[in-house]
């Protein structure tokens, strides 16, 4: 009787007690920034004769974090959307991050799109460049911590 209640003691404690349930479902892509949520407060500027459409945009500062981290691999699915109210889901290639909190963070467009991108981080602030097919995109700060995204005309866009 005692080898009996001996070895229900030891199979219980062979089994988790709080399983851990695996959900089907997908997990939701994380957005890298949105539309901003509230109005600019810089002055209009006229718009550059390269520039083919923008809008202010807010970063989403718990992504941004994670892609500053070298060692936070694997990366959730992270997205991007520009202008087409479609979501492009980035491929993290390369985050090289300095001492003073910047960072370099490269990589490609999962399929089906194709192209690439290139960012600067520090703080909360992400300046860089998008290539999507033939597409030129560009995230630029645009005072107090504001950001833009730009779509440009490659063929107008003076030499750096």
């Amino acid at each position: 009787m005692i080898h009996v209640m001996l070895w229900i003691v030891f199979v219980s404690l062979l089994v988790p007690v709080g399983q851990r349930t695996v959900s089907a479902e997908p997990i939701e892509p994380m957005n890298l920034w949105q539309a901003a949520s509230s109005p600019p407060e810089h002055l209009p500027l006229q718009r550059k004769p390269w520039v083919l459409r923008e809008r202010d945009i807010d970063v989403n500062i718990e992504v941004l974090q994670m892609l500053k981290d070298p060692g936070a691999r694997p990366h959730p699915a992270v997205v991007v959307e520009f202008f087409d109210g479609n979501h492009y889901e980035l491929d993290i290639t390369s985050t090289v991050s300095r001492i003073n909190g910047t960072a370099i963070i490269r990589g490609s467009f999962k399929s089906p799109a194709r192209g690439d991108f290139t960012f600067v981080a520090t703080g909360a602030l992400l300046v860089g460049s998008l290539q999507l097919g033939n597409r030129l995109y560009k995230t630029e700060h645009v005072g107090n911590g504001k950001l833009r995204l730009l779509e440009v005309d490659p063929a107008k866009v003076p030499p750096d």
